[in-house]
């Protein structure tokens, strides 16, 4: 535009001395035109960044690790020693559309510089942000509860000791962290404790796989028309495409806007940054929900190896399937499934508390943020905090949060699907995305995503009792 303008100046105070000047002119005036339209043509390419391809993955990657914390852990678990392979394509089917609805999430916080909450608030009556949020606060805190319990149980098993006084050390580390440390140096130490999440791809390579009953598995699945299996189905999607991480990476992409320390800033303001920040969401997006599902793969052929095929169907919690197959697969694929609930669950207990607080934060209009201080942003800190006390406190009492677990991912698959449906009004609408409403392959499978969601909570009510 800069030049254009230039350009134009210079007509009217000059006459052209040749035709190349005109050219000159017309040359200006098409390259500003191709500049202005380059976001309305979703995503041209652009010149290469210099930036490595590790630097760039941050929020997706985070939300696709913390999608294998312990309560996922545990579902895939127990789905594993009770069917076999008979639920692996529920994994495949996943992979897709937990990636169009992480992207849209994602595109939200970065077109919009708000997070879902923000944007739900601000576009639909309150009951609704009010309703979400509370299942959300809910689902949170049961999972709070159950992840640091699941490390405290682990951590036992690996070295003795008391589970309880583990479990209330992990939680308060977690939380001083997020309290203390500020995002942008925390944010590198989780991309660390994904690294955590190989340990169940190195569990599969200590065991014998009958890879031909896995690949039956996935393509020629056994399904079995009952109620327990429907109930199975909709708790593997649940925690597979569960709210918290549709708040939380959109949240995060809204933390990157803030951040003074690079140029980004809401889409809809800058639109000329779109081409590369979409570029990166996808980027981003794709790598951390294949990682996910990878490591949720493998965790279900493990524990099917190993277990279903040795009569144990029944399992609790992740700390009882890694008890589980030190017998039965040895101490090496038993220390490394234990040490992986560790890791994994450092990683997602600032992901629930974080989504759980960005969330309420959100839906009553309150400063949101982990890159704020306390004093700044005093609800979110609340929440953040008392949802984490909860969570460690519900260890303590008669209440069995790890029994609550397996239903606390069915009502994530349920409550998935009114979230989903807003998250894609949200993205659909011109209005709140200028011209950077979601692409047609992107709605596409955004709503199929949240068609398969509604159909496996239907038959899942429908088979009740039967």
């Amino acid at each position: 535009m800069t030049i254009y303008t230039r350009s134009v100046e210079f007509a009217v105070t000059r006459k052209p001395t040749s035709s190349a000047w005109l050219l000159d002119i017309h040359s200006e005036r098409a390259q500003s035109r191709r500049t202005m339209k380059a976001p309305l043509k979703g995503i041209p390419k652009l010149a290469k960044t210099k930036t490595p391809i590790v630097r760039r993955l941050s929020a997706g990657l985070i939300a696709g690790a913390a999608d294998d914390d312990p309560s996922g852990i545990a579902t895939y678990s127990q789905v594993g020693a009770a069917y076999g392979y008979a639920t692996l394509w529920t994994v495949v089917l996943a992979l897709p559309l937990m990636i169009a609805i992480q992207t849209i999430s994602a595109r939200i916080g970065r077109v919009t510089g708000a997070g879902v909450g923000a944007n739900i608030r601000k576009h639909y009556p309150h009951l609704i942000v009010y309703g979400v949020v509370f299942a959300l606060l809910v689902a949170n805190v049961i999972n709070l509860a159950a992840d640091i319990g699941a490390m405290g149980s682990a951590l036992k098993l690996l070295i003795g000791g008391p589970a309880l006084a583990y479990t209330a050390a992990f939680a308060l580390l977690s939380l001083a962290l997020q309290v203390f440390v500020p995002f942008s140096y925390y944010s590198p130490i989780l991309k660390v404790l994904t690294l955590s999440l190989f340990a169940y791809v190195a569990t599969v390579f200590a065991i014998q796989v009958p890879w031909g009953d896995v690949a039956q598995g996935v393509f020629f699945p056994h399904i079995a028309l009952d109620a327990r299996y429907a109930v199975a189905i909709v708790a593997v999607m649940g925690t597979t495409i569960s709210p918290y991480l549709f708040f939380w990476q959109a949240a995060q992409e809204v933390e990157e806007v803030r951040d003074t320390s690079n140029e980004r800033q809401p889409l809809k303001r800058k639109p000329q940054q779109g081409p590369d920040a979409l570029q990166r969401i996808g980027i981003d997006t794709i790598s951390g929900m294949v990682f996910s599902q990878v490591v949720a793969f493998f965790i279900i052929v493990t524990t099917a190896v190993v277990l279903h095929a040795h009569g144990v169907t029944d399992i609790n919690s992740s700390a009882q399937a890694a008890a589980a197959l030190r017998p039965l697969a040895g101490p090496f694929t038993f220390a490394v499934f234990a040490a992986g609930i560790i890791g994994t669950g450092l990683l997602a207990v600032p992901v629930l508390a974080g989504s759980a607080a960005y969330g309420v934060a959100d839906a009553l209009g309150s400063p949101s943020g982990l890159e704020r201080k306390p004093h700044q942003a005093k609800v979110f800190y609340t929440v953040l905090i008392v949802a984490s006390m909860v969570g460690m406190a519900l260890n303590f009492t008669a209440i069995d949060p790890i029994k609550a677990l397996y239903w606390s991912a069915v009502i994530n698959g349920v409550a998935a699907v009114p979230i989903m449906v807003v998250i894609m009004l949200l993205g659909t609408n011109p209005r709140i995305m200028g011209k950077f409403v979601l692409p047609p392959w992107l709605k596409i499978l955004g709503w199929i995503a949240t068609f398969v969601m509604a159909v496996a909570a239907i038959i899942m009510f429908a088979t009740w009792g039967k």
